[in-house]
């Protein structure tokens, strides 16, 4: 061994859960797996005495999340999170539901629990009831559920494809769909911190494409995330609470839930305009794996971000397909002359634009490029 002679990383397959930072190999898998390791190490952080539970029922493509956990075992009981396998999806999404009753009980032994429910795009209508329940009747301030959807586009082994945003956007659901394995774990996290600000159940797409690949990632740092200052909760809260009759406070509650949501996803953005050109005459709209398919066509036409200006071409990576954060793509759109969108199957994100073009500006919306 010469001075030249690179150094090799000391890395153990256990690393790709232990590791804090640097680099680890994960399947979409494995990242499942380490969300709600990574929450519970930032709760820690903030000093918040929490708990996990993963429950939900197998079913391609998520059918090795189950094996994943149970690997994982010991390791997620020394950081208090209990995986329980469902007899069904509604079962889970009940479980999920009485997670978020744990700060109304003055015997808990923590502040809250953060759960993760999971199951294929069948087991998301199966479970529709329980699912649409839990999110109106709302999550608890240190609690807060994702929903992960296994959506099979493919077709691979499933009697028919699935699109599990429309399911999520009756139930009021927001709805956020990572690109790649490295965003499972910042967008994971950022899905938690929503739904604790917000008191939504909020819905995770994790299509075969995704979830059933494999790369090398660089571990993010623990995040910070911004409260909101543009937004006031109603006096009663967002939030779960007991006891809680049905009545149309319910309906009035995911009026001010979904304002919430716009405002958390102002202070917090994450959708993200690529290349920043206000010169820009043309406008990508993309979302999910569809903006990795994007970014590869150019990349074989030859068009980088240089190439893009000359053009008067610019990007804009949606993270959270429902509801769309209305200020930041109403920039983005605003002065173009064409606008393209590429998203899966049903118009969800073009829909929202032009649902949004049509209406007066709001307080504290004010578009920020051409006053």
């Amino acid at each position: 061994m010469t001075a030249s002679t690179p150094q090799l990383d000391d890395y153990r397959l256990e690393d790709r859960y232990l590791r804090e930072s640097g680099r680890v190999f994960l399947t979409g898998t494995q990242a499942l797996v380490r969300i709600p390791l990574m929450q519970a190490a930032l709760d820690k952080k903030l000093g918040l005495n929490t708990a996990g539970l993963v429950s939900g029922y197998r079913g391609s493509p998520l059918g090795a999340y189950d094996q994943a956990l149970w690997q994982a075992k010991d390791l997620l009981d020394e950081k208090r999170i209990d995986f329980v396998p469902a007899i069904n999806e509604d079962l889970a999404a009940t479980i999920m539901l009485g997670t978020q009753q744990v700060e109304t009980d003055d015997d808990r032994q923590v502040d809250g629990v953060f759960g993760l429910w999971y199951g294929k795009g069948p087991g998301v209508d199966r479970a529709g009831d329980a699912l649409k329940h839990g999110t109106t009747y709302g999550s608890s301030p240190h609690g807060g559920v994702l929903v992960v959807a296994g959506d099979d586009h493919g077709c691979v082994s499933s009697s028919m494809p699935h699109q599990s945003d429309v399911a999520f956007m009756a139930w009021f659901m927001p709805t956020i769909n990572p690109a790649n394995i490295a965003e499972y774990l910042e967008f994971g996290l950022w899905g938690y911190a929503l739904s604790r600000y917000s008191g939504c159940w909020v819905g995770f797409k994790a299509i075969s494409e995704t979830v059933e690949s494999a790369a090398s990632v660089e571990l993010p740092p623990l995040p910070e995330f911004q409260i909101p200052d543009d937004f006031t909760p109603p006096a009663d809260g967002l939030h779960y609470r007991w006891p809680d009759l049905p009545g149309p406070q319910l309906e009035t509650r995911i009026e001010h839930k979904l304002a919430a949501v716009q405002a958390f996803a102002r202070a917090n953005p994450i959708d993200r305009c690529l290349f920043n050109n206000p010169q820009a005459r043309f406008g990508i709209v993309t979302t999910g794996k569809g903006h990795l398919d994007l970014l590869e066509a150019l990349d074989l036409l030859g068009i980088d971000e240089a190439r893009a200006a000359e053009m008067g071409l610019d990007i804009y990576k949606v993270g959270m397909v429902w509801p769309l954060e209305r200020r930041g793509i109403l920039n983005f759109v605003h002065g173009k002359q064409e606008v393209l969108v590429i998203e899966e199957k049903r118009g969800i994100i073009e829909s929202q634009i032009k649902e949004y073009m049509s209406e007066p500006d709001r307080p504290g919306e004010v578009l920020i490029t051409g006053k």
